[in-house]
């Protein structure tokens, strides 16, 4: 019989249900969106020094940046920490707010946390946030089904501290003969 694909492949299987369905059901949405994430009110943005330069335009170096807000004298959205740096309460620079678009959508200074944003992979596991309108668990479910295949199953399971948080897990269905999970392990091969 044919290998089974290690667990890596199914972190990267899941990561490509997660993109494709963003990519059909939630960036078309962003258009028409009543609260884009971009303007910031409820969300976080993660940042890198380069990015905050650029979508910023901050023309002074790192450590008098960093000084001025320390000061309280840079912008009142920024904060520092930990290396990075954390934009809240105001749109993001890079957001047009007429045309209810990114200005960097593409482009490499494009934070990461955009891209993830609502539904992203991780550990194993596709996190959805609730918090953005165009999340639809269902369809989410469904279109992880299609992209796995009948060996699994999706479980769902809520952050308790952050409810809006959703986990959807995969569970291997146990199939006559006692194999379950076929397609994707956790690294063993299949005899």
């Amino acid at each position: 019989m044919s290998p089974r694909l290690s667990r890596p492949s199914l972190s990267e299987a899941l990561a490509a249900a997660a993109a494709a369905y963003q990519a059909a059901e939630v960036i078309p949405h962003c258009a028409v969106c009543a609260k884009p994430c971009c303007r910031l009110d409820k969300l976080v943005l993660e940042l890198e020094w380069r990015q905050v330069k650029v979508l910023w335009r901050v023309d002074e170096s790192r450590p008098a940046f960093d000084r001025r807000l320390a000061a309280g004298g840079g912008p009142a959205e920024i904060r520092a920490g930990n290396g990075l740096y954390y934009a809240h309460s105001k749109p993001c620079p890079a957001y047009d707010e007429a045309g209810h678009a990114c200005r960097v959508y593409g482009q490499a200074v494009k934070p990461a946390g955009c891209s993830d944003f609502p539904v992203y992979e991780d550990g194993g596991s596709v996190v959805a946030d609730l918090r953005c309108e165009a999340v639809d668990l269902e369809v989410l479910a469904a279109s992880m089904a299609r992209a796995l295949g009948p060996a699994w199953r999706i479980v769902r399971s809520a952050d308790r501290e952050f409810p809006f948080l959703v986990t959807l897990s995969v569970r291997p269905v146990a199939a006559a003969g006692g194999r379950a999970g076929q397609g994707y392990s956790r690294g063993r091969r299949q005899k």
